[in-house]
């Protein structure tokens, strides 16, 4: 895996045993996400950056010395590493020492940074993210044990809550059960079960639908951009042959 320094933003590679404890990061992809080759080029001035900067600066407080982040920890121009982290994604944020839920479009109050989450206001707020309504973002709350959701303040994140305290009402979003959400093994859901969580939620390219879930189903697959639709199909196909 490749990871970025929280203190100096360059990339270190670990292999298998040597993985160090890292923080990962989940969130909705906006405007000017900084790439793996923007890193490389210095190119800090696009908006995505802030939410770099952010993440390192909470990993470094909790700890970590690494974090690992979808929009630039992948050389996307390389089909064989792209392909290789959308079947593994699954399994790194399972990894990870804690997840950083990122919901930009929640901005809690920093009036009152402890209690701003135990208003019903607030919970709605946070129940209303957009982040709730992405495909990707249904494994990255399933698979890490712990999970932080942070909201964006005037000038930094604010720490909502975590995937633990806000367990109920994250089970009534989301249709998926308590057990499941506190780590219970996703396999002890059915496929129908699992099939439906993914109800409300949506992918920019239709076949990220099904790779988004390869790990929530144990299956491994070939990316074919361009094949639509089919890509579900042959999840559904592959789900029901590993299930047997």
């Amino acid at each position: 895996m490749r990871f970025l320094s929280v203190l100096t933003f360059e990339f270190h590679e670990f292999y298998d045993s040597q993985i160090p404890p890292y923080a990962i990061l989940s969130h909705r992809w906006e405007e000017e996400e900084v790439t793996y080759q923007d890193m490389m080029a210095g190119a800090r001035w696009k908006k995505g950056f802030e939410k770099i900067r952010e993440c390192c600066l909470q990993a470094h407080v909790d700890g970590f010395d690494y974090v690992w982040i979808d929009t630039c920890c992948i050389d996307k121009s390389s089909s064989a590493e792209l392909s290789e982290a959308i079947n593994s994604m699954y399994k790194w944020y399972q990894r990870s020492a804690v997840c950083y839920a990122y919901l930009s479009d929640v901005r809690p109050d920093g009036s009152d940074r402890q209690n701003w989450i135990r208003q019903a206001s607030s919970i709605e707020a946070f129940l209303n993210s957009k982040w709730w309504t992405r495909g990707w973002t249904l494994q990255e709350l399933i698979a890490p044990s712990i999970v932080k959701f942070f909201g964006q303040g005037v000038i930094d994140w604010i720490e909502i809550g975590s995937k633990a305290s806000l367990v109920a009402s994250i089970s009534s979003k989301t249709g998926i059960d308590e057990e499941t959400l506190h780590g219970q093994d996703v396999r002890k859901a059915s496929i129908a079960r699992r099939m439906s969580w993914t109800s409300t939620r949506q992918t920019t390219r239709s076949e990220d639908m099904a790779y988004c879930l390869l790990g929530i189903f144990g299956v491994n697959m070939p990316l074919l951009y361009g094949e639509g639709n089919r890509a579900f199909l042959r999840l559904q196909v592959q789900s029901v042959c590993h299930f047997w």
